[in-house]
């Protein structure tokens, strides 16, 4: 899709604050010199069996989006792919449920959508949100020194993939389908409030994925230090018995050569980094005179509080996984 996109001719306008031209969350247009929209949208086909938190973590994933870049949701629009004829119309309208709810909980209010017939169900959702111009957090705002931070635990992928192959106990599913349909909305407030320099959610390029998309949009190169990664620790048992799914495969062959990895990092964990998630987490940079606040704000919301990594001078590639 990378590939796709470079050969299309960017937009240029004055108010086109951010395009898709350095894999931004998120589109930004500025209306005044003190508001600007922020545009997403986001659909998938089931990750999880009940259509109703099928409909909240695919509404999350959208909007999270919208909080990457600092903004606040305010309204959406429901996209809908449905197989007419062969699922009862009570999927729907259990999906809709869902992502509905979950969009009121953001502060935003539904204003209608689109469907079409499919021969595979999908669901997503095209969020608009607000932001002050001056406040716009990008993907490309690292700089060197700051601290970096993860909201959610990883391991998503995997266990989705575990649970498709009955693999994964009642207990996980509900811990997991929980933690996708939350809302990064709180993680969003905290890192505005503690001067983010940059940030992005992580979702099908997994972590390694997108931090390699913000530190070389920031011209700089992460450091990242597996041992504080907030990790499922089930995802780890699930790798080693194969429940890896095909992204994580196509992560892995496009960040080669782009990404060098300690040689005596645990096999199941290096599966983790590149597992694609689905809702994830806020990767946050941060100037590192304000780490430790931030770091106290996280946990005071029972969020991951431990830093992962740094920002570091541009090398010759962009992310480094150490051990220690």
């Amino acid at each position: 899709m990378a590939e796709a996109l470079k050969e299309l001719p960017q937009s240029v306008h004055p108010d086109l604050l951010v395009g898709f031209n350095h894999a931004d969350d998120a589109g930004v247009f500025r209306l005044s010199d003190s508001l600007a929209l922020v545009q997403t949208v986001d659909f998938f086909p089931p990750i999880v069996d009940d259509p109703y938190f099928f409909g909240q973590i695919a509404a999350a994933n959208a909007i999270s989006d919208v909080y990457a870049m600092g903004g606040r949701p305010l309204t959406a629009l429901n996209i809908v792919g449905f197989p007419v004829g062969k699922m009862p119309k009570e999927v729907l309208t259990g999906i809709l449920k869902g992502g509905n709810e979950k969009i009121e909980e953001a502060g935003a209010v539904v204003v209608g959508g689109h469907s079409i017939k499919d021969n595979e169900l999908k669901y997503g959702v095209a969020v608009t949100g607000v932001v002050d111009p001056k406040r716009i957090v990008s993907n490309g705002g690292a700089r060197e020194g700051d601290v970096l931070f993860l909201t959610k635990p990883l391991g998503t992928g995997i266990i989705t993939t575990g649970i498709k192959r009955n693999a994964v106990d009642p207990d996980l599913t509900r811990r997991v389908v929980d933690q996708m349909a939350a809302l990064n909305r709180t993680a969003a407030e905290l890192m505005l409030k503690y001067g983010v320099h940059a940030a992005t959610d992580i979702t099908g390029y997994g972590l390694l994925g997108h931090s390699f998309e913000m530190a070389g949009a920031s011209a700089v190169a992460f450091e990242i230090f597996a041992n504080r990664l907030p990790i499922l620790e089930e995802a780890l048992a699930l790798a080693g018995q194969g429940m890896n799914p095909g992204g994580a495969n196509d992560n892995r062959a496009f960040l080669e050569g782009r990404v060098q990895v300690d040689s005596d990092l645990d096999k199941n964990l290096e599966h983790v980094l590149y597992d694609p998630q689905t809702s994830g987490g806020l990767l946050i940079a941060l100037p590192p005179d304000r780490a430790e606040e931030f770091s106290a704000a996280l946990r005071d919301h029972d969020l991951p509080s431990e830093a992962i990594g740094r920002a570091v001078k541009a090398a010759t590639v962009a992310l480094f996984v150490r051990t220690n």
